[in-house]
């Protein structure tokens, strides 16, 4: 559980002096799809396959610090920090980098008793993080002109 707590702190720190380049309600929007899309996979993968889990097998109340504390900080420092527009090898450099570190970061927390496998290899989570980066990228895109439209709408 420290290390959960200090992956908070150390995540909530970086988030303060990253230059914010997102609106609030960018974030406020996308950090609600990135949890919504978050728990449907886990639905599936975790409480229907058994595949894998946070802390203990099935429904815990614990499990909220990791998705409620880790998960928006790294959905902003993903999204603040995306090298939009600077060309297909800086993004793709930019997804691998992010990819090595969530699997590395899986692997710590499975070692510190936060997350477990149980049929799932950490393999398939480095070929799921790509997809799902550029998904929660997209629906930031899709925010973004939403927020265009509307506005457009209004002159």
């Amino acid at each position: 559980m420290l290390f959960c707590i200090g992956s908070i702190l150390v995540f909530f720190f970086l988030c303060l002096i990253v230059p914010r380049r997102l609106t609030w309600i960018e974030i406020l929007s996308t950090t609600w799809f990135g949890l919504y899309f978050e728990a449907m996979v886990n639905v599936y993968l975790d409480l229907k396959y058994d595949l894998y889990g946070y802390f203990n097998k099935g429904v815990d109340i614990i499990t909220l610090i990791p998705l409620l504390g880790i998960y928006p900080l790294l959905n902003y420092l993903v999204l603040t920090l995306y090298p939009s527009g600077k060309g297909f090898i800086k993004i793709a450099s930019y997804l691998l980098a992010w990819d090595c570190f969530s699997v590395l970061y899986e692997l710590v927390s499975i070692q510190n008793g936060i997350f477990y496998y149980n049929g799932w290899k950490w393999w398939y989570s480095a070929l799921a993080y790509p997809p799902i980066l550029l998904i929660v990228w997209s629906h930031l895109k899709f925010v973004r002109w939403v927020i265009a439209k509307s506005t457009e709408s209004k002159l």
